[in-house]
């Protein structure tokens, strides 16, 4: 019997990719396509939503078309969360540009909502810090400044989804406008205890019920597409960073994961309790793979990856991310420099909107190498903000920190990383752990795997990078970090 293949459209901030698994987790074919960012004013990202349908219809066939006679048996869709998008649902076409959830624009709207004393109330309801990260201030903001388009809103003539959202309504004609939990509860519209969104809060952005879509469970019906002459079921939708908690197997409490692409996302499982920071963290759901919902606490950083492309691309210093690794081991120490790349602004456990990068400590004698480093530095630092954040929270440290993403294949950064937190640090067989949950989502969803419980099993450590550093040293860059932090913040 020819066992069938799982399909996952991976859409992240700065890429498109879809890759073909096999059912134990193996990939066998990849296609990716890099996605343009736009900056049309400081603090604000946008992307263009016809591009995204473009580049994820091009990755997902070129894949598909690599299955020889083998079934598809579902296709799982994982995605960058907050980014926002509204569209006319006769057409499918959006009525703006993608608002990226780096963009700060709903700033002055979050302090309004701030000074009202609101927020409480929302961090109660969604779990989350009242920031222009997540969606509401994005929807509104679009609704002000798009000719009637409060007016068609209300009218039931525009749709708002997160990407997932918007791929299915695309991938399926526009027969299909649903979301799942995870995503959901990244928009401040959703309430995470009693699952389903929250009158008081639509109310209180001033969003019309009628642009929301249904919310399902991550593995779930979500229609169907058709691809390289095959009919195709959508049987997942997870946001990015749940979808790598299940690619990592991070399924029991207690256990966390790292996730180093365009931003930095440490995600503890808390199990069926939703624990509620008093830090600034979140409280998200973890995934909804059946009906029952597990939840966690996370931790993002804005811009991790995004320092290795400025390098790349403003600075032009490196050609690809792959050459940091050398230049960051032929430098003996970090010469004293810090690098803090808050260029649009720090996330948790700060949550400084108005804050913008450096770098700090600079001498004559700091070259490309010692830049390099600095970059690299600043990713383990921003990871080691957030495990300590979680620990002061009353989360126990982990046995063990399990990392994914692009840059978790560097292993010069992962041996800081596991050196400046003191943790053994894991890394998988498969580091597209995204997809890969993705995929195993789907195949819960359309049966492939019958339960959760076979996900462990699949997991593959490839390389474990055990603390080598002194505590002395180890606190010492802490300190000079957390100075040059500082040193930020206070412009």
């Amino acid at each position: 019997m020819i066992s069938p293949l799982l399909l996952a459209l991976d859409q992240g901030t700065t890429s498109t990719r879809a890759i073909l698994f096999e059912a134990s987790g193996k990939p066998i074919a990849t296609a990716q396509r890099e996605l343009p960012q736009s900056y049309p004013r400081d603090g604000w990202v946008e992307h263009d939503p016809e591009r995204i349908v473009a580049d994820a219809l091009a990755v997902c066939w070129e894949v598909v078309n690599q299955r020889g006679s083998r079934p598809i048996a579902a296709l799982g869709i994982t995605n960058q969360r907050e980014t926002t998008v509204i569209w006319d649902r006769a057409s499918g076409r959006p009525v703006y540009p993608a608002i990226v959830w780096q963009d700060r624009r709903g700033a002055d709207a979050c302090q309004a909502l701030a000074a009202a004393g609101h927020e409480d109330f929302i961090q109660q309801r969604t779990g989350l810090v009242l920031d222009s990260y997540f969606s509401a201030t994005k929807i509104a903001w679009i609704l002000d400044h798009v000719p009637n388009g409060r007016r068609r809103a209300e009218s039931g003539e525009l749709a708002f989804g997160t990407i997932d959202c918007f791929l299915i309504a695309r991938l399926t004609d526009g027969r299909v406008h649903a979301t799942d939990i995870t995503n959901a509860s990244r928009t401040l519209l959703f309430d995470i205890h009693r699952r389903r969104w929250s009158p008081e809060l639509l109310d209180l952005f001033g969003i019309p019920p009628a642009l929301l879509p249904e919310v399902k469970t991550s593995a779930a019906d979500f229609g169907a597409t058709g691809m390289a002459g095959v009919t195709v079921p959508i049987c997942a939708a997870i946001g990015d960073q749940h979808a790598a908690l299940v690619g990592q197997a991070c399924l029991a409490a207690g256990m966390v994961k790292a996730t180093f692409g365009t931003g930095c996302f440490v995600l503890a499982n808390t199990g069926a309790t939703p624990v509620r920071s008093t830090r600034r963290l979140l409280t998200t759901p973890a995934h909804a793979l059946t009906t029952d919902v597990a939840y966690a606490l996370e931790g993002s950083a804005f811009n991790v990856g995004t320092a290795i492309k400025w390098l790349r691309d403003e600075l032009k210093i490196i050609a690809t991310a792959d050459e940091t690794e050398a230049l960051a081991r032929s430098v003996d120490g970090n010469h004293g420099v810090y690098f803090v790349p808050a260029f649009t602004g720090l996330g948790a456990p700060y949550w400084d909107a108005a804050a913008r990068g450096a770098i700090v400590g600079l001498t004559r004698d700091a070259g490309r190498n010692v830049l390099v480093r600095a970059a690299l530095e600043a990713a383990a630092y921003q990871a080691a903000d957030l495990l300590r954040t979680m620990q002061a929270d009353g989360m126990p440290a982990p046995i063990a920190l399990r990392v994914d993403g692009g840059m978790a294949n560097n292993n010069w950064l992962m041996q800081f990383l596991a050196d400046v937190t003191g943790l053994a640090v894991e890394r998988p067989r498969t580091t597209e752990t995204t997809a890969l949950g993705a995929a195993l989502a789907a195949a819960l969803g359309a049966g492939v795997i019958a339960s959760p419980t076979a996900i462990p099993e699949l997991w593959q450590r490839a390389a474990r990078f055990e603390p080598r550093m002194r505590p002395a040293e180890r606190d010492q860059l802490i300190q000079g970090w957390d100075a040059a932090v500082a040193q930020v913040r206070q412009h």
